[in-house]
């Protein structure tokens, strides 16, 4: 007779799944390709070249003893400092807050949205003081692919915040929002995480999108679920962002300096170097999970509907206890893992049977979401 999984303890082969979904999310060396609206796109001749040349180097450094022997002295002092770095600034959450790009005006603009009827006196000044997502908003509702939001009488470009959100609507801010600012969370602008980002991205948009569809199926209100779905990856997001943002200080630093020393031993040391992805995966399954509620309960959000979902998540609930919003973004994220590591066929049909039996996903659910359209948001 076989024995149940459905909603109880966590299976060790689920723990095993996930562990192996964020390995291939940040230590996997895919080149995942760029989604719709990347915000990176320019970077991948940069990323490329960097592996190209830190192949060149490593293929060099290993014919040569001395060299080699150089280059793991060097390269394992650079991820020691910035391990050193990044586990100080874990142990001082408000530490890691102020240099995580969070703050309080976006987390309560995600807030104000969740609310049956928002107000929009309150939203609209919000929106005005946060420039980069003023510009996104701007370059969206000025789109082509926006043309029949605006007026058909003018051609001139839209730059009013008030005519802009009355053009794009509630129901397309609820999804645009949440999906800008965990966007702007994520590690930007680095060629030695440009591939990460990536896949961390994908990851969060299908499982948004998987929520958002879950909760239609069950007549819930989609917006928070789908929040909470994009932000279930916020943890994570802003370890890396931070763990980058020092390897690439340091890195960028010891090259300088054994190019002013026109040292090429340590040159071609520092170069051969990469982000100490191994390390900042145990961080992040450590650590990520928890910080996405204990971010915004140093915001003072620990009364919002979003921060209790994400507290709830990261609590070891039986699935079967979880609230009905937790349970649909947990169903979710399940989903995105079994999409993503199906594409790359490390998982066995097996693990995918565990994970839908310890979910509970009825054969109604799992049609549902095999019918989305997981490459781009979609907006009414």
């Amino acid at each position: 007779m076989a024995v149940s999984v459905a909603g109880g303890v966590r299976p060790g082969k689920l723990i095993e799944v996930e562990r192996r979904l964020y390995q291939h999310l940040i230590v996997g060396k895919h080149k995942a390709a760029a989604m719709e609206d990347d915000i990176n796109e320019t970077l991948e001749a940069d990323a490329n070249k960097l592996d190209i040349e830190r192949q060149a180097i490593q293929v060099r450094l290993d014919k040569q003893t001395k060299a080699l022997a150089v280059f793991k002295a060097i390269s394992n002092q650079l991820t020691e400092t910035v391990n050193n770095s990044i586990e100080h600034k874990l142990a001082s959450p408000d530490l890691l807050l102020t240099h995580s790009g969070v703050q309080e005006g976006q987390i309560l603009l995600l807030d104000l949205l969740l609310d049956k009827d928002p107000n929009f006196g309150r939203i609209r000044p919000i929106i005005s003081s946060i420039s980069w997502l003023s510009r996104d908003l701007i370059t969206l509702i000025n789109s082509p692919a926006s043309k029949h939001r605006r007026p058909k009488t003018s051609d001139v470009q839209v730059t009013d915040i008030k005519l802009i959100l009355n053009y794009i609507g509630l129901e397309n801010l609820r999804l645009l929002i949440p999906y800008f600012c965990s966007r702007h969370w994520l590690p930007s602008g680095h060629a030695n995480l440009l591939w990460t980002t990536r896949k961390l991205w994908r990851y969060s948009m299908i499982t948004a999108i998987a929520a958002q569809a879950l909760a239609q199926l069950h007549n819930r209100p989609t917006h928070v679920s789908y929040t909470c779905a994009l932000l279930y990856q916020l943890g994570t997001s802003v370890i890396l962002s931070s763990s980058v943002k020092v390897f690439e200080k340091h890195w960028g630093n010891w090259l300088r300096e054994a190019s002013h020393s026109r040292d090429k031993e340590v040159y071609d040391a520092v170069m051969a170097t990469e982000f100490p992805a191994e390390q900042i995966f145990n961080h992040v399954m450590e650590h990520g999970h928890h910080l996405n509620w204990q971010l915004l309960e140093q915001l003072e959000f620990s009364d919002s509907a979003i921060t209790k979902v994400l507290k709830e998540l990261d609590q070891d609930y039986h699935f079967s206890e979880l609230s009905i919003d937790a349970a649909i973004v947990a169903k979710a994220s399940c989903f995105a893992k079994i999409i993503l590591l199906e594409e790359h066929q490390l998982l066995e049909p097996q693990e995918r049977k565990v994970l839908l039996d310890y979910y509970e996903f009825t054969p109604q659910e799992v049609i549902r979401l095999k019918a989305q359209n997981y490459r781009k948001l979609d907006l009414a």
